[in-house]
């Protein structure tokens, strides 16, 4: 066969692989802060006015394959594509302010059973919880069927979930208080096992209960995960995360950053980003951290973004569209990076990038999804 036929069907798998990658919009509606929502359905975010949900900081979306809305939640209440509150769906062990009360994890081979996984406000005692979503109930709105589930107490208000190596399972994460351990749950066809992967590097999350506030996030190909440290550590890390065994690694640690809270992964997960949620005299801020090079390289790579006129900034969330969004508490926009693959300040941060509607306004969280979802929206740039 000829250069040139093995070079059309070479272009044509590439075409189909990023089509393939586009399709999946288990991400595309967004619900978050006082009624507050997006639809990202036509390529670009479209406010909505259609949310029941009130969240002060963590909360949670799920959409089917085909971008249908399935149902949300703010860690306590669950809500279904009506926006009708599940029967069941209430007294879930999260909490409105918690950093990520709540990830929602489909169960593999399933595609009627969903897990939420709740995160407890500030080390208390409910700690890691999941409830089970039977979506054929109630004529297929959905209902919860089995709830909070216990797993582990106390942990940080640190909560994120990245598929297995194997494509299939998935990885559920958080950390435990007064400890330095990572315990890493995997979700498989049997369910959720009971035995997690523990990892003890890194800081010890301890102290004041205010301690265990701050986001984590795994990057979108899963070989990094990174987490912000609120009062008194003030600082970022970043780690090596093995897909394949759950195990965290290498920690590399940025200090001195006053209400260290939110944290993203660009789509190519060669930078990362985080917040300062603003203090006393000092606006909050937005930075940048390049993982590319040696680990002196990523360590003296700590680049000031932008300084946000808001008064208190929050929750960062790679969305399908590729970009990252920034929650401003009480706000009816949010900043927008736009290039966020990009070095500096070359990633083009907007402050009022994205606009809410009239009837709505931020807080301090955004939903918090599977990261593997954002995996291919790079893709989406060549478009």
């Amino acid at each position: 066969m000829t250069k040139k036929f093995w070079c059309v069907c070479l272009f044509f798998s590439w075409f189909w692989f990023c089509k393939t990658a586009w399709a999946q919009k288990e991400a595309n509606i967004w619900y978050f802060g006082e009624r507050a929502g997006l639809d990202f359905t036509s390529g670009k975010p479209v406010p909505l006015a259609n949310s029941m949900l009130s969240t002060m900081e963590g909360c949670a979306t799920i959409c089917d394959a085909r971008g249908n809305l399935l149902f949300y939640t703010n860690g306590v209440s669950v809500w279904n594509r009506e926006h009708k509150l599940m029967p069941n769906g209430n007294r879930l062990m999260g909490h409105r302010s918690s950093t990520q009360s709540a990830v929602i994890v489909p169960r593999p081979l399933n595609p009627n059973i969903y897990y939420i996984f709740t995160a407890d406000l500030q080390s208390q005692l409910y700690g890691l919880r999941y409830s089970e979503v039977d979506m054929q109930r109630l004529n297929g709105l959905g209902d919860i069927a089995k709830k909070n589930n216990f797993l582990i107490s106390p942990v940080s208000e640190k909560l994120t979930a990245v598929k297995h190596s194997n494509n299939r399972d998935y990885w559920v994460i958080t950390h435990k208080w007064d400890s330095d351990g990572f315990y890493a749950y995997q979700v498989t066809a049997a369910g959720v096992s009971r035995q997690p992967i523990v990892s003890n590097v890194g800081t010890a999350h301890k102290g004041k209960n205010k301690e265990a506030i701050g986001a984590m996030k795994v990057s979108p190909d899963g070989k990094k995960i990174a987490l912000a440290l609120w009062r008194d550590s003030n600082k970022f890390e970043v780690f090596d995360f093995n897909a394949s065994t759950g195990k965290v690694s290498n920690p590399i640690s940025f200090d001195h950053y006053d209400e260290a809270y939110g944290i993203e992964f660009s789509p190519d997960g060669t930078k990362l980003y985080g917040t300062t949620n603003g203090i006393g005299n000092v606006a909050p801020q937005i930075w940048q951290f390049n993982l590319l090079g040696s680990r002196q390289a990523v360590e003296d790579s700590p680049t000031l973004i932008a300084v946000s006129k808001a008064d208190k900034i929050g929750s960062l969330q790679l969305g399908p569209d590729g970009k990252i969004y920034l929650a401003k508490e009480k706000e009816t926009t949010l900043g927008v990076i736009n290039n966020p693959n990009a070095p500096g300040l070359g990633c083009n941060y907007v402050d009022e990038g994205q606009l809410l509607d009239k009837t709505s306004h931020s807080e301090l969280g955004l939903p918090n999804f599977v990261q593997s979802y954002f995996f291919n929206v790079r893709y989406t740039q060549l478009r």
